[in-house]
């Protein structure tokens, strides 16, 4: 028998580092996407808990001792943090998947651990970065630093939102900055596990808030005049409003935004590892993942196999409630993500694509937000399928005559965000991997590492997550003049 979530309820929220009654008397619903029904409660935050949340950060960071530790202090804490993970990670996988519907299966690694190695992954840039480097300069000796950039604000989505949380609050934390994490109301209740943990490592009163909220919150959030830097994560629409809004203050921003990422099968692929490798990075966390390989690119000269051996891995694929440890594809977070994809389905069809496998809701699920995994074959790169971003499970085969038509299409997209290539030779998967202007890439595989730079090109955003890159985004850079001739001591 599947486990089940009872209805979690919590009463107040985390500002400067304690538990606190709200100002407002709004609450958040949540609701399963398996079952519709209620799970869980949290109060909404409202402007009022924001002014508390970032006031507590600015004197946190202007006159806290949060700044000024040394670098081994800030580690000791973050560490703490990383290592609860570790203890809790099936806490998180399970309340993370009755929220949004990830498969528990999946949910372990995707939603818990892997936030545990961003975690992890922040700490071992943060030993080797460069703080402080002399250089020569034209007129005399400089000493160029980074200091950590002040207040920011940390805006999460709900589709990975431990992993999002991470990849913003550890490597601003570790630079010494403090920040206020703004979740989604689709994903509250882990939120709360978070501040738990960060209650319990040690971390000063002030440096982190968590608040739970809708758009207009966030918009009041990211357009406050006392927060420095704001990392977002979300739709193109809203990292352009997040953008316009955070101009008005010069607030420097890090946007992480949409894709529509193309897995290129080269004539020479092994089918089945290309099918097996692909598969569950266009069909993860039901579809709604921004690095999701949502355009697979196949030769025209084994269209037809390629085509027939996805639509029978897809068909395969096990539909049902997410905390089913045998279910391989839930349902999706809300009711408008299902009919946005069925919208998509039905147009795809108008537009003269045709359904290899999927296109309806499961017949076997009476209720919950499903829809099944769908795979369009005869897709023109022109269609709105094969352009927008659709955030559910559904994908487009598109046909290639050639190596240089499939970089084409691959790059013929508004986002740049991920992708990958397979075949039976690794340089030439290379030399595919440089030409595509994307700004991850995989070759026979498909990996997010974090300790590289992670972001995207065009529409996908502004800025990088992760390695030293993502990591020096939360500092500021400053130049001192030294005169002519100086040693140090």
């Amino acid at each position: 028998m599947t486990e089940r979530t009872e209805l979690v309820e919590h009463g107040q929220l985390f500002i400067g580092g304690e538990f606190t009654d709200p100002l407002g008397t709004e609450v958040i619903e949540v609701i399963s996407p398996h079952t519709e029904q209620v799970i869980g409660r949290v109060p909404h935050a409202s402007e009022g808990d924001v002014d508390r949340a970032v006031a507590a950060a600015r004197r946190a960071f202007d006159e806290g001792p949060w700044p000024r530790m040394g670098l081994d202090e800030r580690i000791a804490v973050i560490t703490r943090i990383k290592d609860a993970f570790a203890v809790r990670h099936e806490e998180f996988a399970r309340l993370i998947s009755a929220q949004n519907g990830t498969p528990y299966s999946s949910s372990v690694m995707v939603q818990a651990l892997a936030a545990m190695m961003v975690w992890d992954s922040a700490i071992t840039v943060a030993r080797d970065f460069p703080y402080e480097e002399r250089r020569d300069g034209v007129l005399g000796p400089l000493l160029v630093r980074r200091e950590p950039v002040g207040v920011v604000a940390a805006v999460v989505p709900w589709n990975v939102p431990q992993f999002t949380a991470a990849a913003k609050l550890a490597p601003a934390l570790l630079a010494g900055c403090t920040a206020v994490l703004k979740v989604s109301p689709e994903t509250p209740l882990d939120a709360y596990v978070l501040a738990e943990i960060a209650e319990e490592a040690g971390l000063p009163p002030g440096v982190l808030s968590i608040l739970p909220a809708d758009r207009e919150v966030s918009e009041y959030l990211v357009g406050h005049r006392d927060v420095d830097k704001v990392s977002f994560t979300g739709s193109v629409a809203a990292g352009r409003r997040v953008m316009e809004v955070a101009s008005r203050n010069l607030t420097r921003v890090t946007l992480e935004l949409g894709g529509k990422s193309a897995a290129i099968i080269l004539p020479d692929a092994d089918l089945e590892a290309a099918v097996a490798g692909i598969v569950p990075f266009a069909w993860m966390i039901n579809g709604q993942a921004c690095v999701a390989q949502t355009r697979i690119l196949a030769p025209r000269s084994r269209y037809e196999e390629i085509a027939e051996a996805f639509a029978a891995a897809a068909g395969a694929l096990r539909v049902g409630d997410p905390l089913d440890p045998t279910t391989e594809l839930g349902p999706l977070v809300a009711r408008r993500q299902q009919q946005r994809s069925l919208d998509y389905i039905k147009l795809g069809q108008e537009e003269g694509a045709k359904i290899l496998t999927g296109g309806n809701r499961p017949a076997a699920q009476e209720r919950g937000w499903y829809v099944e995994p769908t795979l369009f074959g005869s897709v023109d790169n022109s269609m709105r399928i094969a352009r927008e971003e659709i955030f559910g499970p559904v994908i487009c085969l598109i046909p290639y005559e050639d190596e240089a038509e499939a970089v084409r299409i691959a790059d013929d997209s508004p986002y740049g965000l991920s992708g990958s290539v397979w075949t039976a030779d690794t340089e030439r998967g290379i030399d595919v991997a440089r030409r595509v202007r994307t700004g991850t890439y995989s070759v026979n595989t498909f990996s997010l590492d974090m300790l590289g730079p992670f972001g995207g090109y065009k529409n996908s955003g502004l800025g990088r997550e992760f390695g030293p890159e993502g990591y020096g985004e939360f500092f500021e850079h400053k130049m001192i003049h030294l005169p002519a001739g100086y040693q140090e001591a």
